[in-house]
């Protein structure tokens, strides 16, 4: 037997693959009651009950319901609904029906209307709800797609490790445009703050600030075990006005939001998540000596529980996040240079060598730092190659 034609026969007795990790052993998911959908994703729900022709009431095993999906092994999601969490697949009505753009698709944080069959042991995905925000990113060449990274998050939090290296601002710029532009706000956490020295930290901080604003949240977090280092990284942090700690992170986080971690491999997200939850729930990894990067140990996408405090998504690490058709963010992250952009001479301005660029002019009166300057010309060049170079049947 093929492995696909495995897959339709275990999809037909609604029983979930065996090598998937237990429901039961899962204890950082969070509740249902910890998830809070939209108004607009309740009546969504409500129309979708309708067209199903089910009333929707929660208490009959046949009954549709609304329920959030947890978590994603492989593909097949773990939905939280009041009446607990369950495994799910898709019914033909969705994966065949009403959707021909893999409506069948769902992530992270995503609002759905599943049923729970009596005689399965899965439910049945019967439509996903609309989304509030969508943290995407663009996957493949010209003719790629957007892949969702996790749906209806309220603050994106951009990790990035310290250490001798200056903490790249351009990382933190460009995922900052992706979570401004997909809808969500932005909170810098810089881990493995024990690693640098005063001056390091100093620099780092004063980076992350030129290029995303005194009103940008930040955190400091260190995993040193020593107290003398935890106290230096502390007393440094106070001087420079930053929140330090797990707490300070948490704060970001407060109960009833839902966050993502993005940030490369080996940024200590994993680590920070642990801090966070307050217990080992999450493997971690080495980086590499040669050049101090990291390996994934992220491989399901998931949501775990904070105590006391909001949901965080766990999502493995991304090594590129290209820039695809991300204009209102660009212009969101950096409002005074867009605003400045619109009045050049030329609507194709670059912003390099033009006459009338009142970008350049902006930036000789002082209006603009060089590293603010040099951080959106880079993005904004990149989003003008992508827009050249893909496919015009492409929509994004």
């Amino acid at each position: 037997m093929t492995k696909r034609a495995a897959r339709r026969r275990r999809e037909g007795s609604g029983e979930a693959p065996q090598s998937l990790p237990a429901l039961s052993t899962l204890t950082d998911l969070p509740a249902f009651d910890e998830l809070t959908a939209s108004q607009r994703q309740r009546g969504a729900f409500a129309d979708a009950c309708e067209r199903v022709g089910v009333d929707g009431t929660v208490g009959c095993e046949t009954d549709l319901v609304l329920g959030c999906v947890v978590r994603l092994d492989r593909g097949f999601p773990a939905v939280a609904c009041a009446g607990g969490v369950f495994r799910a697949e898709f019914s033909a009505r969705l994966t065949k029906g009403r959707s021909g753009d893999g409506g069948s698709r769902v992530a992270v944080g995503d609002w759905v209307c599943a049923r729970r069959p009596l005689a399965h042991d899965m439910g049945l995905i019967e439509e996903v709800l609309p989304r509030e925000s969508d943290i995407a990113r663009w996957r493949g060449g010209a003719r790629g797609e957007r892949q969702t990274l996790a749906a209806n998050v309220d603050v994106v939090l951009v990790v990035q490790q310290l250490g001798e290296r200056p903490v790249s601002c351009e990382r933190i710029a460009r995922s900052a445009v992706i979570a401004r532009d997909c809808g969500a706000r932005v909170a810098v956490v810089l881990t493995k703050a024990d690693r640098a020295s005063d001056e390091v930290l100093a620099r780092d901080v004063a980076c992350v600030r030129e290029i995303l604003g005194d009103s940008c949240a930040l955190a400091l977090t260190s995993s040193a075990q020593r107290e003398k280092e935890r106290r230096r990284v502390r007393d440094r942090s106070g001087e420079l006005g930053v929140a330090w700690g797990a707490d300070a992170v948490r704060a970001l986080v407060p109960a009833g939001v839902v966050a993502i971690v993005l940030g490369e491999s080996g940024a200590g997200k994993s680590t920070l998540l642990n801090a966070l939850v307050g217990r080992d729930v999450l493997e971690t990894g080495s980086v590499r000596v040669a050049d101090d990067a990291g390996r994934h140990t992220t491989v399901a996408r998931r949501m775990v529980s904070l105590p006391g405090a909001g949901v965080v998504v766990d999502e493995p690490g991304l090594r590129s996040l290209p820039l695809v058709g991300h204009e209102r963010g660009l212009s969101q992250v950096f409002p005074e240079i867009s605003e400045a952009a619109r009045t050049c001479r030329f609507r194709d301005c670059t912003h390099l060598h033009e006459p009338g660029c009142a970008v350049r002019a902006q930036h000789e009166e002082g209006v603009v730092s060089d590293e603010r300057l040099a951080c959106y010309l880079a993005l904004a060049a990149e989003m003008r190659k992508s827009a050249s170079t893909l496919d015009p049947d492409v929509v994004i």
